[in-house]
């Protein structure tokens, strides 16, 4: 049985997603600061410390709250959207990057899922947004997502944001999977999560695709993105900061036409 509010929801657009959120009188949808698009008449909008759970209840508990979030690279506070109206609401939160909205349906996954630092965009009231630790030492250090991952507990509807394409893969019982560490964008408790040396001189200095593998082994779902934002964030720096040689030549359109990025 739910303890959460119960949500229903649409996802519009292609590369830029946001999702629509379809309040019920006295429904409550909780969101990171700064998703906000737009909302009904009628809906009213509140900031709060933390995730506004039961978990934090007294003043200490909500500041412990508000502080695992700012662990996880969040801000303090999140903002809660409640149908004070009459009749079905809707509130829609905007995606930060070019990428997929992935729902999570927390009752179905066992209750927790475990996301990257800056995944979370907004979920159902009740849902938990806290901080899970890797207890590996290894895997926090080169896992590329350090020791800190956001945690989503609940029965309610979560929804996270990942960049580029997001597919989900289940992994049977035993099952290996080998990814890029930034890559990972979620995965039930039930999977496994460690990282992996590549291996080899040539493969570790020439690879191009850093030292280590993520690990992971079913059973269990995971979630997996194309494009994480560190690698969209470097690319846009690199052709921002470097003048290209040839640039300002006489053949500079030539050569960029040569190497595919002519128009």
């Amino acid at each position: 049985m739910r303890t959460n509010h119960e949500i229903d929801y649409r996802i519009h657009g292609e590369e830029m997603q946001y999702v629509e959120v379809e309040l019920d009188p006295q429904e409550t949808a909780i969101a990171e600061a700064g998703s906000f698009m737009m909302m009904d008449d009628g809906i009213q909008m509140q900031t709060i410390f933390g995730d506004g759970s039961q978990q934090h209840t007294g003043l200490l508990g909500k500041l412990l709250g508000a502080g695992k979030r700012l662990l996880t690279g969040e801000s303090l506070f999140m903002t809660a959207f409640t149908n004070a109206g009459h009749g079905k609401k809707q509130v829609s939160f905007a995606s930060p990057y070019p990428g997929k909205i992935i729902p999570l349906d927390l009752f179905e996954l066992g209750g927790r899922v475990i996301c990257q630092k800056d995944a979370f965009l907004c979920a159902a009231k009740g849902v938990s947004v806290g901080i899970a630790f890797q207890r590996r030492l290894g895997t926090g250090i080169f896992g590329g997502e350090g020791f800190i991952m956001q945690k989503l507990e609940g029965d309610g509807m979560a929804f996270v944001h990942a960049g580029g394409h997001v597919f989900e893969k289940t992994l049977q019982a035993g099952e290996l999977l080998k990814i890029d560490t930034g890559c990972l964008v979620a995965l039930t408790q039930t999977v496994d999560f460690d990282i992996q040396f590549v291996g080899g001189i040539r493969n570790s200095i020439f690879g191009g695709e850093g030292l280590f593998f993520a690990t992971l082994r079913g059973p269990g779902r995971v979630w997996i993105q194309t494009l994480p934002v560190s690698r969209l964030a470097s690319r846009i720096l690199q052709y921002g900061t470097v003048k290209r040689k040839e640039e300002g030549s006489i053949l500079g359109g030539l050569g960029n036409m040569l190497d595919g990025d002519g128009y």
